[in-house]
């Protein structure tokens, strides 16, 4: 089968006009005078387009590097974006490049899938004569998409240890793919990297973007991700765009020595509070490492079952805060009481009095560091929750797909 050619639109009079499949208006024809006024002089070439897609194909792959063209004149404007549907939308234009010489676009970004988009293309030639060329494709609808979810939300305050993270429905080949079309831009300038992580637990997959060192409270991140058409591997596409802004709140701490039994917190280098708690027994210590507070709710029902753990328990427990995937939380454990302040006896989880555990919850938000030490149990893994810190920043750098060694 031949391959598909672009489609060119020669605008030369209303007459070739009609039989170009695409719509077009034809230039002014502004006859000039010959010298003594006895005849006419014949009007200059109009310029022509050519749109690299031919008009009204269909099964346009999202990647296609769509290209406008004009020859005998440059282009003044070029506009594609998704056709009208109806739905009182609005339609945002695809992004594009001109070349200095205006004859040359190319589309700066991929397009999205199962969409109709409309090519509307303006030239002047050299007189100023000016054509207009309108065509239109359709995307390819796929059998299979990839879902990314973006956080933090929009808006949201959070802690100085809370990366950006991007989560993947299913696993991600093309990696430095999607890791291109993302954005960090930060108030003030923050250095910092994407590293792609695993969660142990369930697999899932992710690309987090994290500063070298804690933020600084008051720093504005805003996060784009220009996503719709990649190719996240094996023909499954993303299908749209995401962004979020948020707010770096102040430098709060939580800091656990779980030989010693202690938990003590820290508002921008200020103590708060120490506090007795009781760590993970010896035959399910806690995890040492840095980990962050994913989310926190006033009362959970915990299942030993849900975590590997069989039907070790199955209880109602207030106060609860999330720090990892695996199921560790800080939380009010008043059945441990005895326990509290000097021996080590959950099965992972770091308990609190009642008393106690509510004025942490209400202290802590979602991106706070709880950082813990002095336990027999292993290092927080950075697919874990949000265990990002725990990976030296020279070696998070290497988990970036296009800038380390990923």
């Amino acid at each position: 089968m031949d391959p598909i050619k672009p489609l060119v639109l020669p605008v030369l009079c209303a007459v070739l006009l009609t039989g170009c499949s695409a719509s077009a208006t034809a230039p002014d024809q502004r006859p000039g005078t010959a010298s003594g006024g006895s005849s006419p002089t014949a009007a200059a070439p109009a310029p022509q387009i050519t749109v690299s897609v031919p008009d009204g194909v269909t099964g346009v792959a999202p990647d296609t590097a769509l290209q406008v063209t004009a020859t005998g004149g440059t282009l003044t404007s070029v506009r594609v974006a998704p056709a009208d549907g109806g739905d009182g939308k609005a339609h945002v234009a695809v992004s594009g490049t001109l070349d200095a010489a205006r004859q040359k676009w190319i589309v700066g970004r991929t397009l999205s899938p199962a969409t109709t988009y409309t090519v509307q293309v303006t030239a002047a030639g050299p007189d100023g004569q000016r054509i207009t060329a309108r065509t239109h494709f359709t995307t390819i609808s796929p059998d299979r998409t990839n879902r990314a979810l973006l956080g933090p939300l929009d808006h949201q305050v959070v802690g100085i240890g809370m990366p950006v993270t991007l989560r993947f429905n299913h696993p991600v080949t093309n990696k430095a793919a999607v890791e291109r079309r993302l954005t960090v831009t930060t108030t003030p300038q923050v250095e910092g990297s994407w590293g792609w992580v695993r969660d142990p637990l369930t697999g899932q997959e992710r690309i987090d973007w994290r500063p070298a060192h804690y933020w600084r409270p008051g720093t504005k991140v805003t996060v784009t991700a220009a996503l719709s058409g990649v190719d996240t591997g094996d023909g499954a596409y993303l299908s749209r765009d995401i962004s979020t802004t948020f707010l770096i709140g102040k430098a709060r701490i939580t800091r656990i020595d779980l030989a010693a039994h202690r938990l003590t917190v820290t508002e921008n280098g200020r103590t708060l509070r120490t506090l007795p708690i009781s760590g993970g027994g010896p035959a399910t210590p806690t995890h040492n490492g840095a980990m962050v507070v994913m989310d926190k709710v006033t009362d959970i029902q915990m299942n030993s079952e849900t975590v590997g753990l069989g039907d070790a328990y199955d209880m109602a427990v207030k106060w609860a805060v999330h720090l990892t995937t695996s199921g560790t939380y800080l939380h009010a454990a008043p059945w441990n009481a005895a326990r509290i302040g000097n021996t080590n006896a959950s099965h992972g989880c770091i308990g609190l009095t009642t008393s106690d555990a509510r004025w942490l919850y209400d202290q802590v938000r979602p991106g706070d560091p709880v950082i813990t030490a002095g336990s027999t149990g292993r290092t927080v893994d950075a697919g874990n929750g949000l265990g990002d810190w725990n990976v030296p920043y020279p070696q998070w750098k290497e988990r970036s797909a296009v800038d380390g060694a990923l």
